[in-house]
């Protein structure tokens, strides 16, 4: 794809807590005439974002609509929960959802995890926001469930948080809108994104591997080759070496002259 058919953009959508910096970089390595564009969605905004025509593909959590969506699920998160720094829990390395029966656990209305029963003690109100519940965390109010790379996002020096294994977990998929055939910058990122090289089959810049038997082919004519110049300088220091018509080879004539004259006193 090149000239007038070459996008002028392209626009990757994420969703909070994931982090698109390596690849973006690797993109605009391969891609330096193709700008990538940014654009922030929350994680329920984001297949709707996508579906629209608002990103060209996106960094999401899953699930998704996949009539609507097409998804390569990249990486499972680990939940953790959010406490403060002097909650006894911190005493652990992880912590149970049997030990937090007594704890009240809040549950924002964007909650990330798909709950069967929720665990702890209900709160009063949901919070709105997961921002809004680390500030009710802080507070002293209860715990929050979340996935670990939001309670890094949403950092304070007054918590802390510990993995809690038996929880629900949160899936982080590269998305972009079902079509017949994928579109090339999109086809590129996919590429990036699962560790293609450059060279690779998919990528742009990559050359159609040649059919074995054309290799094999290559390999005879070239092993034929070696064996004409071997076969004519051969035959240059052949001709060098066969004696005039007519003519016996120097060296066998004096040996043969020699034998004949020892022989004629013993004929006597």
């Amino acid at each position: 794809m090149t000239g007038s058919d070459t996008p002028s953009s392209f626009r990757l959508a994420y969703v909070p807590g994931v982090t698109p910096t390596k690849w973006v970089r690797v993109w605009h390595e391969r891609l330096p005439h193709v700008p990538l564009e940014l654009v922030q969605a929350t994680a329920a905004e984001a297949p709707g974002l996508l579906a629209g025509g608002g990103a060209d593909a996106g960094l999401v959590r899953l699930p998704v609509d996949r009539d609507v969506l097409s998804a390569i699920p990249l990486y499972t998160e680990t939940t953790v929960v959010v406490i403060p720094k002097d909650h006894v829990a911190t005493a652990a390395e992880e912590v149970s959802l049997a030990e937090l029966s007594d704890e009240i656990v809040l549950h924002p209305l964007d909650d990330l995890l798909d709950w069967e029963t929720l665990p702890g003690r209900p709160a009063v109100e949901r919070p709105a926001t997961t921002a809004d519940a680390i500030e009710l965390v802080a507070a002293g109010v209860g715990v929050l469930l979340v996935p670990q790379s939001l309670a890094r996002l949403h950092h304070r020096k007054d918590l802390t948080y510990r993995p809690v294994p038996d929880a629900p977990a949160s899936r982080v998929a590269l998305s972009w809108p079902e079509a017949e055939i994928t579109p090339d910058l999109v086809e590129e990122f996919i590429g990036i994104v699962r560790g293609r090289t450059v060279n690779s089959t998919r990528g742009r810049a990559a050359t159609p591997p040649r059919p074995a038997k054309a290799k094999d082919k290559d390999k005879a004519k070239a092993k034929a080759k070696g064996k004409d110049r071997r076969g004519g300088a051969g035959g240059g220091s052949g001709a060098r070496q066969k004696p005039a018509a007519g003519r016996k080879p120097q060296a066998g004539g004096r040996a043969g002259g020699q034998s004949g004259k020892r022989g004629k006193p013993r004929g006597r």
